[in-house]
Order: structure tokens, then C-alpha cells, then sequence
């Protein structure tokens, strides 16, 4: 599959850049995977013992009720006089999905870039972690952007990764799709392993809950929340311009009042979100529109600092 044609690239601040994105296949390098404790399968290439078809045999045991006839050992049980049946080994890649936030409400920050720019970033970093440990990685995206990159592995997949998160953010509009309808469609999907859920928090509805309780019983899920500095703390005092659509404000916070009651109406999505993947035991890191999401995306993914 090819990159998707992207018509420029952004300038990394309020628009994603493709070549930083690339470019950050080098932080990866860094960095070396750990083993997974996964609900499913574990990262990388692994093998597992099935009854059944598989890709090579394996060994032979004794026939156990409700083994496939057509994989009879015949000449074992020619020599033992007794049924045996053949096991195979089949390997199997472990398979990153990227669930991504692209709602309108990600195009906003206030210190260095977007929350829909960090939130690609840190995307892209998960890709390359997918690539080095042997992963295939897709992404679904849900809100402004309603896209689907099936799992695709090594180098390439992540370069079209990164393609189609530049793609995405350049396309988002202004439609919405509540989280519960985007672990729907996530949950429709089959082979994922694990789950990263990118988002602000604000596309939180009450059916979350339990569409991402049942994605986390075929998958290990984790949570990563990005928000802009003024979700996560009261603001300095003074007063603050705001500008949407073309249209200008100030907001005036120089009460410790005010600070706080805003603070906690910007905030209210991510704390939504956080409280959500702790009712579920999931892990989970918040970052700001600032922080390097290197430590928390491998951290999230189960990667150690060489």
C-alpha cells in the first residue's frame, strides 16, 4: 500500500509534518522492546502450539476427544496402536491498532503545538516501537477523520503509518463520533492484540465504559491522554486571547476563582478519560501539548531505556 498523497507538508506547530514524523524513527532506536504481559498474543513474532492446521508440524501426542481427525498421525499410531494426533506450529505477528482522537477540539493548544499534532506524534513513535518489536501496527481513526490503516509490518508499515497520520490531519473536518462508536468499530476488527487509544478525552460518552471494557477482554488496551497545559493546571493570572473561526476573545483570569473553575472546565475531558481507564485498571499517561511522548508511549507499549 502506498503512502497517501499528502499535499504539504505541515509545519509540526498546528499542522502534523510527515518528515518530523519519519524523523522520529531515530528516538526508537534508542529504546529496545520488553516482554508484553498481553491478553492475547505477545509483541513480535511468536509461536504457538495449535490443534489443527498450522504452518509446521511440531509434534504428536495422544488423540484427545475433539481433535481434528484429518490431523491423525497414522504412522505413530500404525506403530503404538494407538490414535495420535499431529500439533503444528503456527507464527503469528503481534499486531499494534492505533485508535486516534482527530475531533475538532484536538486542533487546539497553547504551548509549542495542537493537541492533534502531539497526539500524531506520539502515534508515529508507536509505530516505529511496532516496527522494531516485530509488530504490524494499523490505525483507526475516529471523529473529524473516520479512516481505517489495516495492520501492515517492518519499515514500510510505519512509514505508511506516518503517511496516513499526515493524510488524516489534513482531511479532519468537523464531524464527531462519540468513543463508544469508535470501540465499536475497533471491536468489529479481529487479530489486534493491543489497543493505544490517543484522545483528549472530550469524545467520552456514558457507553464507553463498556465498549472499552469488552476491547480489553481480546486485547491489551492502554490510554493515552493529551492535553494542553491550561486542562491540566489553573492558569497564571491575567487574560488570555482566544481566537476560533476568526473571531477573537479575552478572557480575563486573574481571580484564583476563575483560574480554577476554568481550568476545570478545559479540563473536564481528559479527567473523564483518565477516570475511565482507571475503573478499568488500564494503563495510561498524560502528556501536554509540550512534552517529549517518547517515555510515555514506550512506557504505555512496554519498551526499556537501553
Amino acid at each position: 500500500m502506498p503512502v497517501p498523497p499528502v499535499r504539504a507538508d505541515g509545519d509540526g506547530r498546528v499542522t502534523v509534518s510527515l518528515a518530523e514524523l519519519l524523523a522520529l524513527r531515530g528516538r526508537i532506536g534508542r529504546v529496545r522492546p520488553a516482554p508484553l504481559d498481553s491478553r492475547a498474543l505477545p509483541a513480535g513474532q511468536r509461536s504457538s502450539r495449535l490443534y489443527g492446521r498450522g504452518m509446521d508440524y511440531a509434534e504428536s501426542r495422544v488423540y484427545q476427544p475433539g481433535d481434528d481427525v484429518r490431523r491423525l498421525d497414522w504412522r505413530l499410531t500404525a506403530r503404538s496402536g494407538e490414535l495420535h494426533t499431529k500439533l503444528f506450529q503456527e507464527e503469528r505477528e503481534g499486531r499494534l491498532l492505533i485508535l486516534l482522537d482527530t475531533h475538532a477540539g484536538m486542533r487546539f493548544g497553547t504551548r509549542v503545538r495542537f493537541k492533534s499534532v502531539q497526539a500524531a506524534r506520539a502515534a508515529a513513535l508507536a509505530g516505529w516501537y511496532a516496527a522494531r518489536a516485530g509488530e504490524r501496527v494499523g490505525a483507526l481513526s475516529f471523529g473529524g477523520s473516520r479512516r481505517l490503516l489495516k495492520p501492515q509490518g517492518g519499515t514500510h508499515g510505519a512509514v505508511v503509518l506516518c503517511g496516513t497520520l499526515s493524510a488524516w490531519d489534513a482531511e479532519a473536518g468537523e464531524a464527531t463520533e462519540p468513543l463508544s462508536e469508535a470501540l465499536a468499530r475497533a471491536g468489529r476488527l479481529h487479530g489486534a492484540n493491543r489497543v493505544l487509544l490517543i484522545s483528549d478525552g472530550w469524545s467520552c460518552d456514558e457507553a464507553a465504559r463498556a465498549r472499552l471494557r469488552d476491547v480489553a477482554q481480546h486485547a491489551r488496551v492502554a490510554v493515552l491522554v493529551v492535553a494542553d497545559a491550561l486542562e491540566l493546571a489553573p492558569a497564571p493570572p491575567g487574560r488570555y486571547p482566544f481566537e476560533h473561526d476568526g473571531e477573537r476573545r479575552e478572557i480575563d483570569l486573574h481571580g484564583a476563582r476563575e483560574r480554577s473553575e476554568f481550568q476545570q472546565a478545559l479540563g473536564a475531558g481528559q479527567e473523564h478519560l483518565v477516570a475511565l481507564a482507571r475503573s478499568l485498571g488500564l494503563p495510561w499517561r498524560n502528556i501536554d501539548t509540550a512534552a517529549d511522548p517518547l517515555a510515555a508511549v514506550t512506557a504505555l507499549l512496554g519498551a526499556r531505556s537501553r
